[in-house]
């Protein structure tokens, strides 16, 4: 393989090459790339839901336990 790419010029080794290979498997990256991003995204949501659920139990139970105290 080193053999064949030491007779080719530059721009072929440099811009050809990987220009053919996201041509080729540019779907497959960007299929991969998109399902992280909107894995990431749907963690980012449950953690809110779930932070916000947190919050609003800690708040109702804290107001409801000061008002049996009256």
């Amino acid at each position: 393989m080193r053999e064949i790419f030491t007779g080719l010029p530059w721009w072929v080794k440099w811009i050809a090459v990987p220009v053919i290979a996201l041509v080729v498997f540019g779907g497959l990256i960007v299929s991969v790339v998109g399902f992280v991003i909107g894995l990431l995204f749907k963690v980012l949501v449950f953690v809110a839901l779930v932070g916000g659920l947190i919050y609003v139990v800690r708040k109702f139970t804290s107001s409801s336990s000061s008002r049996s105290n009256w």
